[in-house]
């Protein structure tokens, strides 16, 4: 199946819209296909600032009509216990949310951005979207990562450079628990670096101690400049290190 087949399929529908690479290329793609596409941005805690920066900057590239849902992830007490399965919970949670103000928007088919790269088993979340019935329309069609970034490319579309960024609560050590006050300096210190110029990165948290992750090619320039980087982090953090193993994307 092509896109074109699941948009002539489904010419109506919600998108679980996060501002990212896939998602906005989804969006795009409904788009010029001429399907009528609601993007919802799902604001909590757990995604920083810039996201939904992205994903209004987007929209408005489309033309696209933009509803923002404001939900307050850390209500749901699994989702704040931050345990192995805090994922499918938090998905969940959103989701239901999301289906509820769809359908009262008149909209019956939901989708979201997950991609044929992903890999669905070792994600809880995605069985939270199985159980919703959400559609990936991406994943259904065989578009890779790799192939949504050169599609992206072509289409012009500033979202195409975008580095993966899962929710800040990867950042938190599975079992500890996430807080507001958590979540806005793990957002605080990844920001400041990002205006350093740093990409690509995260900040891993423990108990208050931070554990700055960065790519093999942004390595050498961190340590040469730690000191500097370590005070930064030390604004927010009791502690901190600079992890030596180059990071993996997530």
């Amino acid at each position: 199946m092509t896109l074109s087949e699941f948009f002539r399929g489904h010419p109506r529908f919600a998108l679980a819209f996060s501002g990212g690479t896939d998602s906005s290329y989804l969006l795009y793609a409904a788009v010029k296909a001429g399907c009528e596409v609601r993007p919802y941005f799902l604001r909590s805690q757990l995604q920083p600032a810039f996201e939904l920066e992205d994903a209004e900057r987007l929209c408005a590239d489309l033309g696209a009509r933009l509803t923002v849902l404001e939900i307050d992830a850390l209500k749901n007490e699994s989702v704040a216990q931050n345990g192995p399965e805090r994922c499918y919970f938090c998905k969940k949670s959103l989701f239901g949310v999301l289906r509820e103000r769809a359908s009262s928007d008149g909209f019956t088919v939901l989708c979201d951005g997950t991609n044929a790269s992903d890999d669905v088993s070792d994600r809880p979340g995605y069985r939270a979207l199985r159980e919703y019935g959400v559609l990936s329309p991406l994943r259904l069609c065989g578009l890779t990562k790799a192939d949504v970034r050169r599609l992206s490319r072509e289409a012009g579309l500033f979202t195409a450079f975008k580095p993966s960024y899962a929710c800040l609560a990867t950042r938190v050590r599975t079992g500890e628990r996430l807080t507001p006050e958590t979540l806005k300096k793990i957002e605080a210190a990844e920001g400041a670096l990002f205006s350093l110029g740093y990409a690509d990165l995260r900040v891993r948290v423990s108990e208050n101690r931070a554990l700055l992750q960065l790519p093999e090619d942004q390595l050498k320039r961190a340590g040469d400049e730690w000191k500097d980087l370590e005070r930064l982090l030390l604004q927010y953090f009791d502690d901190a290190r600079l992890d030596e193993t180059p990071r993996n994307s997530d």
